[in-house]
């Protein structure tokens, strides 16, 4: 659905996305990860045929946007940056007036994407009354109107409560399994990430420095959380027995290969390090993406 060669874009000095090559397979959740500046924008941004490329190709639905905008975008709906309402009309206008822009639907269309966003006995009211979480949900309908194949969401859960980002999440996996959209989002909840895409793609100063499978980010590490009297004696002692590979957080320990917990406590009690609690902890999203990030600082 979306395919990127060589992709660069430069403004000015800045190079803000640099040889950017990745593809997303059809059906597909696909994450865009990366700091603020990161190039994930610029990116998403050239997808849409809002910016221009230095360099590089950029393919949506088979259609090379630079020479076939209108084919190549005809099926993709998108969110991009903070979409902007008329706030003295209604949901219903706003549809009507949006889907003008580019090709008129009917008010029967407009119904369905209205139910679908979960704005049914609120599509006559003013935009000006709606809540963010509303609003959110306005945009979305906004990009279904076209029935895309292709759903381009940057940031779709920012600024929303934890309500709000809940429904949006479980919205973003209906789309998925029941229209079976193929489906790129950029966000920096990486919790969502993780719940929501099967793939990612991490940018870093306009670099790719991963891209895979989800699962692709665990590793073969065991973390433990250990809580002890003295955790800094502790790792001492575990790392002199080679029983740990290393700590982090003044509470988390790696166990070496072949050690388990109970060898652990008895290690620490034997020592008359008494042990107040100890927890295998799954490696999260988060953490590989910090773990990412700080070997890109130390590799420059």
């Amino acid at each position: 659905m979306i395919q990127l060669k060589r992709l660069n874009k430069q403004f000015g000095a800045r190079q803000a996305v640099n040889n950017l090559t990745l593809a997303v397979p059809a059906g597909e959740i696909y994450g865009l990860l990366g700091h603020n500046g990161a190039g994930k924008s610029t990116a998403i941004g050239m997808m849409l045929g809002q910016v221009w490329p230095t360099s590089g190709e950029v393919l949506i639905c088979g259609y090379d946007v630079s020479a076939h905008r209108r084919q190549a975008l005809q099926k993709v709906g998108a969110i991009f940056e903070s979409p902007a309402f008329y706030d003295y009309l209604s949901a219903v206008r706003n549809l009507e007036i949006l889907s003008s822009y580019t090709a008129l639907v009917s008010p029967r269309r407009i119904q369905e994407v209205i139910e679908w966003v979960g704005l049914s006995g609120r599509e006559r009211s003013l935009v000006r009354t709606y809540s963010h979480g509303m609003r959110a949900r306005l945009a979305l309908a906004q990009a279904l109107l076209p029935q895309p194949e292709l759903l381009i969401l940057d940031e779709p859960s920012d600024g929303l409560d934890p309500e709000g980002i809940h429904e949006m999440r479980q919205t973003i996996l209906r789309l998925r399994q029941e229209l079976g959209l193929t489906i790129l989002l950029s966000s920096h909840f990486l919790h969502e990430v993780e719940q929501l895409c099967t793939r990612i793609a991490v940018l870093n100063q306009g670099w790719m420095v991963f891209e895979g499978a989800l699962a692709a980010t665990k590793t073969n590490e065991i973390w433990v959380r250990l809580k002890t009297k003295d955790f800094g004696l502790a790792v001492k002692e575990l790392l002199q027995a080679r029983m740990i590979t290393r700590d982090r957080d003044e509470c988390m320990i790696a166990l070496s290969p072949g050690v388990e917990t109970d060898q652990i406590v008895r290690r620490l009690v034997e020592r008359a390090i008494p042990v107040y609690e100890i927890v295998p902890a799954e490696q999260t999203l988060e953490d590989f993406y910090l773990s990412l990030m700080e070997r890109q600082r130390k590799a420059q």
